[in-house]
């Protein structure tokens, strides 16, 4: 799954391990949320939205199943 985490992040001026207490998740979380190796739980999907005041499918984009 695709998202802009990362670049919400950087526009909020916000780094890795700033954004991570915030949500209360690790820094490593949020790398690998933001590099697509690690796609978040529906409730942390819906804690990532909240801070950044967005709807959810906004942040996060589903390719579907590409087998």
């Amino acid at each position: 799954m695709k998202n802009h985490v990362e670049e919400l992040r950087r526009e909020r001026g916000l780094s890795q391990e700033e954004f991570a207490r915030a949500i209360r998740v690790s820094r490593q979380t949020v790398s690998s949320i933001e590099t697509g190796k690690y796609n978040p739980s529906l409730e942390l999907a819906f804690v990532i939205a909240a801070f950044f005041g967005r709807p959810i499918e906004e942040i996060f984009i589903y390719g579907g199943n590409k087998e």
